[in-house]
C-alpha cells in the first residue's frame, strides 16, 4: 500500500494492529510490508498477478508468494470479519496456510502458471502494422464515445482526473478536431467546480467516487497536482480563459506552501485522513460560516464545498481551516514525481512570470541532480530524512529528463539541457530492450524479481515508456540524433494496436505519437531568455515545437548561431533549415 491510501489505513487498523491477527501472521508467514511508491517494480509485478487471479486490483494489496518470490494467491482489501461475501483476513490466512502445508503441489502449479504469464507479458513484439496519423483520429473517436457530456471525463464512477488524455485532446484541437476542445473544457470546468478540487486551499484531491467530481478520496498527491497544473496551463494558453490560469496559480501555490521540503524537493502526498477521520480537514459544517447553498452533504454531519467563492470568502475560510489539525504528510521525495512537478513549475513560471516558482523549480533541479543522484550520476528513487535509497526506475529517468528540459527553456541555462540529454541517454542504456524495443521498468543492474516487466499505460502518471519516448523525440530534434528517434518509435510500435482501442490508458503515448508525426519545428533562441523576442517566440501554445537556448557549442540546433549585432535573436527552423534570425518581437508574430 501507500501512506495516503484511506483503505490501507483501514486495513492497518482493523487487521495489522490487531494482536490476534498479528500473532497468526507471524506464526504462519514471513511478512514483508512494501510501499508501492518506493518500489513500483514490486507493485507492478504482483498487481498484475492479482488482476490475473481476481479480475481487479487496488490497494491495500495482499499477495502470497513462495520463498522464491513467485505469487500464487492474492487480493485487495479483506475485512476483519466476513462481510459482503468477502472472507475475513484471518480466514484467508488460515486457508492459505493450510493450502501451502497440505496441497503444495497445487500451490506450485498455480505459481508456475502465474510466473509464465508474468514473463510473457513483458515479451510483446512490435506491431507489424505501420504507425500512421490515422491512429490519432481513431483514438479521438474512441474518446468521444466514452465521454460524459454532462459532467466531463470518461466513463462513470469513480472518476480519475485524465490529465494525459486532456493533453492529447488539446493537441487534436490544434490538428483541427472540432470536438476535442469542448471535451477538454467540459472536463476542466467540472473538475474545478469544487469537491475533488479544493476551492478553499487550492489543489486537487486524488479522485472522485462519483461521476460529478463532488465527493473525493481526500488524499492529495504531488503527481496529480503537477499534471493537472500543466493541463490547466495549456488550456489557458490555448483558450485564454482566465479561470484556468486561476486554477494553475492556486494549485501550484498549494504545492509550494504545503509540500515543499527543507532539502529542496517536494513531499509525495497529504493523507486522506486527519486524526483517523476521512476528510476531516477539508469538510465543513454550517456553523462555520459557509453559505448554505455551497454545502453538499458528506458524512457525519459534515459537508463539501462546491460553488462560486469570492476571494474575500475564500481567504476567510482558509484562515479558519488553517487552524485545524492537518493530515499526515508523506514526506518522502520521489524522483519521478518531482520531475513532473519540475516541468509544471518551470513552464508555469515562465508563462505567468512567477519568479518565486522559477526559484522553486531551480531548487528542484538542484535537488534531483544532487541529493537524489549517486556519485556516478544515476538517480535514486526516493529521499527521506537525509537518506536517498532504492535504484531509480524508468519513470524516474524519463520524468526528470523532461523536467530538466523544461527548466532549460524557462531559464536559458544550458546545464539543464545537457543533463536532460545525459539522463535520457543513460535511460536508453539502463532500461532498453535491444531485442524487441521499448524499455523495462527496472534497470539491468537492479534487483531481479521473478520477471522483468515493461509497463505502458498511464497509471495515472505517464508511463515511463511513453514519457521517455516523448523526451527522446524532443531531444532528437534538438541534437539531430536519429538513434534517439528510433528508440522512441520502438516504444510506439509495441503499443501501436492498443492506442486506438484504449486511448484513456495511453494519453501520453498518443501525445508522443502526435509529436512524432508533426512537422519538425525548432526554435533556437540566442541571448537572454527574458528578452522581448524570446518571450514572443515562446508565448503561443505550440507543444510540438522544441527549443534550445544559447549561444552554445555542442548542441547542433545552436551551432553557428549567435546574437545579431549584439541583440537577442530567434531562429525559426524546420528540420535544421532556418529562416533569417528575427530580433524584433512584433515581426516574429
Amino acid at each position: 500500500g501507500y501512506s495516503a491510501c484511506h483503505w490501507c489505513h483501514v486495513m492497518e487498523h482493523e487487521s495489522f494492529e490487531d494482536d490476534e491477527t498479528a500473532r497468526l501472521m507471524n506464526e504462519r508467514f514471513v511478512n514483508v510490508k512494501v510501499d508501492r511508491e518506493e518500489r513500483p517494480d514490486v507493485d507492478a509485478l504482483y498487481m498484475e498477478a492479482v488482476v490475473a487471479l481476481t479480475g481487479h486490483g487496488g490497494w491495500p494489496m495482499t499477495v502470497f508468494i513462495t520463498p522464491e518470490g513467485v505469487p500464487f494467491f492474492g487480493g485487495t482489501y479483506y475485512p476483519p470479519e466476513p462481510r459482503h461475501g468477502m472472507p475475513s483476513f484471518r480466514d484467508v490466512l488460515e486457508t492459505i496456510s493450510a493450502l501451502y502445508r497440505d496441497r503444495r503441489g497445487a500451490v506450485d502449479g498455480t505459481a508456475s502458471q502465474l510466473r509464465e504469464a508474468l514473463e510473457q507479458a513483458s515479451k510483446i513484439s512490435p506491431s507489424s502494422e505501420p504507425l500512421t496519423e490515422q491512429l490519432l483520429q481513431d483514438a479521438s473517436r474512441t474518446l468521444r464515445r466514452q465521454f460524459d457530456p454532462e459532467w466531463g471525463g470518461f466513463g462513470g464512477a469513480p472518476k480519475f482526473p485524465p490529465a494525459s488524455t486532456l493533453e492529447f485532446l488539446l493537441r487534436m484541437h490544434l490538428r483541427g478536431d472540432e470536438e476535442a476542445l469542448p471535451m477538454v473544457g467540459k472536463t476542466l470546468d467540472a473538475m474545478a467546480a469544487g469537491g475533488m478540487y479544493d476551492l478553499v486551499g487550492g489543489g486537487f484531491h486524488r479522485y472522485s467516487v462519483d461521476r460529478t467530481w463532488l465527493v473525493p478520496h481526500f488524499e492529495k498527491m504531488l503527481y496529480d497536482n503537477a499534471l493537472l497544473a500543466s493541463a490547466y496551463l495549456h488550456a489557458w494558453v490555448a483558450t485564454g480563459h482566465e479561470r484556468y490560469r486561476t486554477i494553475v496559480e492556486q494549485t501550484l501555490d498549494y504545492v509550494v506552501r504545503e509540500l515543499a521540503l527543507p532539502e529542496g524537493g517536494f513531499a509525495s502526498a497529504q493523507d486522506a485522513d486527519t486524526e483517523g477521520v476521512e476528510g476531516l480537514t477539508f469538510t465543513w459544517t454550517a456553523e462555520e460560516g459557509v453559505p448554505e447553498q455551497l454545502l453538499h452533504p458528506f458524512e457525519e454531519g459534515r459537508s463539501i464545498i462546491r460553488g462560486e467563492l469570492d476571494e474575500q470568502l475564500r481567504r476567510r475560510l482558509f484562515d479558519v481551516r488553517d487552524q485545524r489539525p492537518k493530515p499526515l504528510r508523506d514526506d518522502k521525495a520521489i524522483a519521478s514525481w518531482n520531475g513532473l512537478l519540475l516541468a509544471a513549475l518551470a513552464e508555469a513560471a515562465r508563462r505567468l512570470d512567477r519568479r518565486d516558482w522559477l526559484d522553486a523549480a531551480v531548487g528542484v533541479g538542484e535537488f534531483l541532480l544532487g541529493k537524489l543522484s549517486d556519485d556516478e550520476g544515476r538517480l535514486y528513487r526516493t529521499f527521506r530524512e537525509g537518506r536517498a535509497k532504492n535504484t531509480g526506475f524508468l519513470e524516474d529517468y524519463a520524468d526528470v529528463a523532461n523536467g530538466l528540459y523544461e527548466l532549460h527553456v524557462a531559464t536559458g541555462d544550458l546545464r539543464w539541457l545537457e543533463e536532460a540529454r545525459r539522463l535520457a541517454g543513460l535511460a536508453v542504456e539502463l532500461f532498453g530492450d535491444e531485442e524487441r524495443g521499448g524499455f523495462f521498468l527496472t534497470p539491468a543492474h537492479g534487483e531481479q524479481l521473478v520477471a522483468r516487466q515493461k509497463t505502458f499505460d498511464d497509471h495515472p502518471t505517464p508511463s515511463g515508456n511513453s514519457m521517455l519516448a516523448f523526451v527522446l523525440l524532443r531531444l532528437a530534434r534538438i541534437y539531430g540524433d536519429g538513434e534517439l528517434e528510433r528508440s522512441a518509435v520502438g516504444v510506439l510500435r509495441l503499443i501501436r494496436d492498443a492506442l486506438p482501442r484504449a486511448p484513456q490508458a495511453f494519453g501520453h503515448a498518443l501525445s508522443a505519437l502526435d509529436l512524432h508525426f508533426s512537422p519538425p519545428r525548432e526554435l533556437a533562441i540566442l541571448g537572454p531568455i527574458d528578452s522581448d523576442v524570446a518571450h514572443a517566440a515562446l508565448t503561443p501554445f505550440e507543444p510540438n515545437t522544441v527549443v534550445a537556448v544559447g549561444p552554445a557549442d555542442g548542441v547542433p540546433l545552436l551551432e553557428g548561431k549567435d546574437l545579431v549585432d549584439g541583440r537577442p535573436a530567434v531562429y525559426v527552423c524546420e528540420n535544421f533549415v532556418c529562416k533569417a534570425p528575427v530580433t524584433d518581437a512584433a515581426s516574429l508574430a
